[in-house]
Protein backbone atom coordinates (compact mmCIF):
# COMPACT_ATOMS: atom_id res chain seq x y z
CA UNK A 1 0.00 0.00 0.00
CA UNK A 2 1.26 3.66 -0.77
CA UNK A 3 1.15 6.01 2.01
CA UNK A 4 -1.69 7.85 0.35
CA UNK A 5 -3.40 4.89 0.84
CA UNK A 6 -2.07 4.63 3.86
CA UNK A 7 -3.15 7.91 5.29
CA UNK A 8 -6.94 7.08 4.02
CA UNK A 9 -7.83 4.45 5.90
CA UNK A 10 -10.49 4.81 8.59
CA UNK A 11 -9.78 4.38 12.35
CA UNK A 12 -9.50 0.77 12.65
CA UNK A 13 -9.66 -1.76 9.50
CA UNK A 14 -9.81 -5.63 8.92
CA UNK A 15 -6.64 -8.27 9.74
CA UNK A 16 -6.66 -8.97 5.67
CA UNK A 17 -6.19 -4.78 5.00
CA UNK A 18 -3.86 -4.74 8.01
CA UNK A 19 -1.70 -7.15 6.49
CA UNK A 20 -1.71 -5.96 3.45
CA UNK A 21 0.13 -2.72 4.81
CA UNK A 22 2.76 -5.03 5.71
CA UNK A 23 3.00 -7.03 2.77
CA UNK A 24 1.53 -9.85 4.62
CA UNK A 25 -1.21 -12.22 3.08
CA UNK A 26 -4.41 -13.15 4.27
CA UNK A 27 -3.57 -16.58 6.21
CA UNK A 28 -0.18 -15.27 7.66
CA UNK A 29 -1.67 -12.03 9.29
CA UNK A 30 -4.30 -14.28 10.71
CA UNK A 31 -1.82 -16.71 11.97
CA UNK A 32 0.73 -14.09 14.03
CA UNK A 33 -2.51 -12.49 14.87
CA UNK A 34 -3.34 -15.60 17.24
CA UNK A 35 -0.04 -15.96 18.18
CA UNK A 36 0.15 -12.53 19.01
CA UNK A 37 3.08 -11.67 16.94
CA UNK A 38 0.96 -9.39 13.95
CA UNK A 39 3.39 -6.66 13.83
CA UNK A 40 1.14 -3.77 15.59
CA UNK A 41 -1.39 -4.42 18.66
CA UNK A 42 -4.57 -6.26 17.43
CA UNK A 43 -8.06 -5.92 18.79
CA UNK A 44 -9.87 -8.76 19.09
CA UNK A 45 -14.08 -8.20 19.17
CA UNK A 46 -16.01 -11.93 19.26
CA UNK A 47 -14.69 -13.52 16.14
CA UNK A 48 -12.82 -10.87 14.66
CA UNK A 49 -9.44 -9.28 14.34
CA UNK A 50 -9.50 -5.00 14.01
CA UNK A 51 -5.88 -3.32 13.62
CA UNK A 52 -5.88 0.43 14.18
CA UNK A 53 -4.95 3.28 11.78
CA UNK A 54 -2.47 4.68 14.01
CA UNK A 55 -1.03 1.27 15.04
CA UNK A 56 -0.07 0.78 11.75
CA UNK A 57 1.68 4.03 10.66
CA UNK A 58 3.43 3.98 14.07
CA UNK A 59 4.77 0.26 13.34
CA UNK A 60 5.71 1.99 9.67
CA UNK A 61 7.21 5.08 11.12
CA UNK A 62 4.74 7.40 8.52
CA UNK A 63 3.43 10.01 10.92
CA UNK A 64 0.02 10.57 10.96
CA UNK A 65 -1.15 14.02 10.11
CA UNK A 66 -4.86 13.60 12.06
CA UNK A 67 -2.77 13.50 15.38
CA UNK A 68 0.35 16.00 15.03
CA UNK A 69 -0.83 19.38 17.00
CA UNK A 70 -1.19 22.42 15.25
CA UNK A 71 0.49 25.60 16.78
CA UNK A 72 -1.65 28.09 18.15
CA UNK A 73 -1.33 31.22 16.55
CA UNK A 74 -1.37 34.76 18.27
CA UNK A 75 -1.17 33.62 21.58
CA UNK A 76 1.75 35.36 23.57
CA UNK A 77 3.46 33.77 25.89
Amino acid sequence: MTTKELLALPATVDLPTAGRAFGIGRTKAHELARSGQFPCRVLRIGNAYRVGRADILRCLAIDDPALVPTPAIGIAS
